[in-house]
């Protein structure tokens, strides 16, 4: 079921306003990539010098940051569980407290 576009909404959050975000930054990473055919670039390594190897590059790279990222999250993830303090070295709280996931 879709839902009608609300007048109240903010208009970055629109999916019209996202369809047409995107047609016009995938434009303008087109235009830039074919300004390169026009303005001679001067790269360290050969393979810098290629058409489009900064936007490939860069997507390349922001993939890997992502998947780091992912990864990272699955190595650092605690239980549910893992700042319950027990009972037995905090007199002070009941255990009907601590026991809320029996």
């Amino acid at each position: 079921m879709s839902q009608l576009p609300s007048d109240h909404d903010h208009w970055l959050v629109r999916p019209a306003t996202i369809r047409k975000l995107w047609w016009i930054f995938g434009t303008i990473l087109a235009l830039t990539v074919a300004a390169q055919l026009f303005v001679p670039v001067h790269g360290y390594f050969g393979v810098d010098e290629w058409i489009g190897f900064n936007a490939g590059y860069g997507f390349l790279t922001c993939v890997a940051m992502v998947v780091f990222a992912k990864l990272l999250g699955f190595v650092l993830k605690r239980p549910a569980g893992y700042y319950k303090v027990p009972s037995r070295l905090s007199p002070n709280i009941s255990d009907d407290i601590n026991d809320d996931q029996t």
